[in-house]
């Protein structure tokens, strides 16, 4: 056995340690993920050595939820054809970095172990985390170490989900993220609801912002049925205050006839001066003549 396959399966067996303690203490980390899935892609190539098939990785039974497949094929293969797999439509017009006769490219999707390992405060994930490595394959005895950078020169590789926990169907609410292997994240529009589009290797998902209390939005809803309200509110007083005047007129003018009514129809009386600055009514005539009770006269 040589050094470099020595180191490998130590570096290997201490990856899986690691990840077994943190996986013990409630704490995930993605970066023991690779090596894991590599040792078993390693083993999976071991037993299948026919180049251009993609093949289901098997995982211990601890890890059920996850999808790995791995596909070996030739650069010169990749570059003409491209490569189409579950997940990932690597296009025509790619090749990597440094130039490698063989590689061999590991896919996984994570699914019900995706909020485990990958969290982004603020946002929501919306569909699993789906993922691809790429690896020298040149020696056909194991998987090196993911230190290839593919080059895309025409379209852009597909990443496609399975599936959304959504029924947001605004495309531009949603919002495609690559988690990239030195901890950056990289956030992209979705041009389709359920496919993202990378030109790098890693790891990829659909998120939507995190409702919350306190947004701008709902604050901007609030205060926009507060000035409404208001606004209502003002007309309603407005209105009413109106139609009190006008009750209030139209009786004083009712009140007004009525006594203008009255007023023709009694008898008008003369007025003379008294002490020289008082007016009092005084008849002009005497409407019934006195008469005696008998006319006889002594």
């Amino acid at each position: 056995m040589g050094s470099d396959t020595t180191r490998f399966i130590i570096f290997i067996v201490f990856s899986s340690l690691l990840s077994s303690i943190a996986a013990g203490s409630g704490s995930y980390d993605p970066k023991a993920l690779d090596p894991l899935f590599r040792y078993y892609a390693n083993r999976t190539l071991a037993n299948h050595h026919r180049t251009g098939t993609s093949r289901r990785v098997s995982l211990p039974s601890k890890f059920s939820g996850m999808e790995v497949y791995v596909n070996r094929l030739r650069s010169g293969s990749l570059w003409g054809r491209g490569v189409d797999s579950k997940y990932v439509k690597i296009p025509p017009s790619v090749t990597t970095l440094p130039y490698v006769k063989r590689l061999a490219i590991v896919y996984d999707n994570l699914g019900n172990w995706s909020t485990k390992y990958y969290q982004l405060p603020g946002y929501s994930l919306v569909s699993p985390v789906i993922g691809f490595e790429v690896y020298n394959y040149t020696d056909v005895t194991t998987l090196m170490d993911a230190n290839l950078t593919m080059i895309v020169t025409g379209e852009p590789i597909s990443i496609r989900f399975p599936y959304l926990e959504t029924k947001e169907r605004n495309v531009t609410k949603l919002k495609c993220v690559g988690f990239r292997h030195n901890g950056s994240v990289e956030f992209k529009n979705m041009t389709h609801r359920d496919v993202c589009v990378t030109e790098k290797a890693g790891h990829f998902c659909v998120v939507i912002p995190t409702p919350t209390s306190s947004t701008p939005e709902k604050k901007g809803r609030v205060w926009n049925w507060w000035v409404i309200g208001f606004a209502i509110g003002a007309v309603g007083v407005a209105v009413a205050v109106s139609v009190a005047v006008a009750v209030v007129k139209w009786w004083g003018e009712r009140k007004i006839k009525h006594m203008e009514k009255e007023s023709d129809s009694s008898v008008a009386l003369d007025t003379f001066w008294v002490r020289g600055d008082h007016k009092m009514p005084s008849a002009s005539m005497i409407r019934t003549q006195p008469a005696l009770e008998h006319d006889y006269v002594p």
